[in-house]
């Protein structure tokens, strides 16, 4: 039990250490985005993208940033304000909150959890309590969004999981 309690605090220590900023990380619905604007303060807004996949920004209006990288992002938003309202304008976005994961089947408290970059079928099973006693380490799904499809696959306890992915961990029969 203490063992459990120390390891997900030092998952929460790893993830709030680190940055938040990977510019291959693809926006989806639920993702909370900040938009910095330099020098423009009435510019600067966080935004959670909606379930279209679109944001409401100030002086351009409705921006679809789905399936889109943060640089991708920030390209569109420089190019929507270069001219008509400013010179040169310096555009920043980054992921605040990522969309979370879910976890169910065999596991103490299955739900949804925050998602970090980096995380591990292991990791997330830590969030959620650790598995119950009927689970199997070897029967692990993940189903995972790819455009309009949805795959399943097995994977492992080392394998990496992805924002909005939703991992199942079966019964084991011995």
């Amino acid at each position: 039990m203490i063992k459990n309690i120390i390891f997900f605090f030092s998952i929460l220590i790893c993830f709030t250490a680190q940055a938040v900023t990977d510019d291959s990380y693809i926006l989806d619905s639920g993702d909370q985005i900040k938009i910095l604007v330099y020098d423009e303060p009435d510019l600067t807004v966080e935004l959670v993208i909606n379930d279209n996949g679109f944001i409401n920004f100030p002086l351009i209006g409705s921006i679809s940033v789905k399936g889109k990288t943060t640089a991708q992002v920030q390209d569109l938003i420089h190019d929507g304000l270069l001219g008509d309202y400013l010179i040169s304008p310096s555009v920043q976005v980054d992921v605040v909150n990522y969309r979370p994961f879910y976890i169910h089947g065999e596991v103490k408290k299955p739900g949804a959890y925050p998602y970090q970059p980096g995380m591990t079928v292991d990791q997330s099973v830590a969030l959620a309590g650790g598995f119950t006693e009927r689970a199997s380490k070897s029967k692990i799904y993940i189903k995972h969004a790819v455009g309009n499809d949805v795959i399943n696959t097995k994977v492992k306890l080392t394998s990496p999981i992805s924002a909005g992915d939703t991992i199942t961990i079966e019964q084991s029969f011995f």
